[in-house]
């Protein structure tokens, strides 16, 4: 069944009758798991008021472009951003045609320029505004750019009239805002996932570790699951929910990520190393808290195993996956690592920039496969997490 799970849905309701529905649309995409924010251009309050989609969505409800307290954060933008799909219902005939020419003058037609979201319009007018070879150029001109349309229906209109021009009804509204999510990439496929740090007992209350969040990895896992795949995610100790339909083995050290790996990736498909596996741990760990005492001590450290590394050497394995976080050259050392652990792709970052990668919201990645690579601007880690499980899915041989 589609839906909309773990999906951010921004929701822009224009000036027509048909506004009163958005109050049902609300409702029918929740149902299906989305997350629901409103934009009302001036002409929608004239029918529903704010208060009613805010006490609805659960979210304030946006009517300004050029509101102060916003723009502090630049709102417009982090509306843009926060979507991933852009859904306007009802649109009418004037909106259509402002979006046909890329127009900017108010708060949701500015959104829809600024997001990289997909968009779905519903139309909803007079049938012979629908009829219209004005109007008809103007949805043509929205396909054209890419803006998919649901409806509009047949039947009695407000005015009287009888024809297409009804906004098509809230469920099926829904209904093709989920289907644009169900891609089907890897439908049917074990994906394994191995995310976040792992933690390195010294003694009873300290240990070594690293500053992964667990961001991608959880990202991966959410892209994964909505592509149709199993999804198992092995964790190491983060604060963060597991994604909807997704199976968590929590771990804390590299070797017990190591055992759970290596024994789940027997029955998978793929396996995607997005873990920040600490390379050493303690060569003895202490049963009692080290007390402080000298100036200076030190600390005999062994090297842990190589997780990726063990599970490509496995006959038969999944195709593997492994992630590279590099400071300078990293396309070129990303390579070297895919080539001398035997994998079949490396998703390569550079963690010297501070506004991506650990514990950020967003990254910017290359990723890297035996005959070809392909860079991903920054975005967020969810929507990067998408891109890469299509260039995975892009290269999975029909019998892996």
């Amino acid at each position: 069944m589609a839906h909309l799970i773990n999906r951010n849905v921004l929701l822009g309701v224009s000036g027509g009758i048909a506004a009163y529905k958005s109050a049902e649309l609300i409702r029918q995409l929740q149902e299906l798991g989305a997350e629901v924010r409103v934009i009302m251009t001036r002409g929608a309050q004239q029918f529903i008021t704010p208060l009613t989609l805010q006490a609805l969505s659960g979210n304030p409800v946006h009517t300004e472009l050029l509101d102060s307290e916003a723009e502090l954060g630049m709102g417009h933008i982090e509306l843009a951003r926060w979507a991933d799909l852009l859904l306007i219902a009802p649109a009418t005939a004037d909106l259509i045609a402002r979006l046909a020419i890329g127009r900017a003058d108010d708060l949701l037609t500015t959104v829809a320029l600024a997001t990289a979201a997909p968009r779905l319009i519903a139309p909803a007018m007079n049938q012979q505004m629908w009829h219209d070879k004005a109007c008809a150029a103007n949805v043509e001109r929205l396909e054209s750019l890419g803006m998919s349309l649901v409806g509009p229906a047949v039947g009695e209109q407000a005015c009287g009239d009888v024809g297409p021009g009804r906004m098509e009804q809230p469920a099926v509204i829904a209904a093709s805002a989920a289907a644009l999510f169900q891609s089907g990439l890897l439908q049917g496929k074990r994906v394994l996932i191995s995310a976040g740090p792992t933690q390195e007992a010294l003694d009873p209350v300290r240990y070594i570790s690293n500053h992964s969040s667990g961001k991608m990895g959880y990202a991966l896992a959410r892209a994964c699951a909505d592509a149709g795949a199993r999804t198992t995610l092995v964790s190491g100790p983060v604060n963060l929910e597991a994604p909807a339909k997704v199976k968590r083995v929590e771990v804390q050290s590299a070797l017990q990520m190591l055992d759970q790996c290596v024994e789940l990736s027997a029955e998978s498909d793929i396996f995607i190393a997005c873990a920040a596996v600490a390379d050493y741990r303690p060569a003895e760990v202490q049963t009692q808290k080290i007390k402080k005492g000298a100036e200076f001590t030190s600390l005999e450290l062994v090297r842990n195993p190589d997780i990726v590394a063990t599970v490509s050497s496995t006959n038969p394995r999944p195709f593997t996956v492994g992630f590279a976080a590099e400071t300078n050259d990293v396309v070129q050392y990303a390579r070297g690592k895919m080539q001398r652990k035997g994998l079949d792709m490396i998703v390569a970052n550079d963690v010297s920039k501070q506004d991506i990668g650990f514990n950020s919201d967003e990254n910017a990645v290359t990723v890297v496969w035996p005959d070809g690579e392909h860079s991903l601007a920054q975005s967020s880690k969810l929507n990067i997490a998408r891109q890469v499980v299509e260039l995975i899915a892009g290269q999975i041989k029909p019998e892996s």
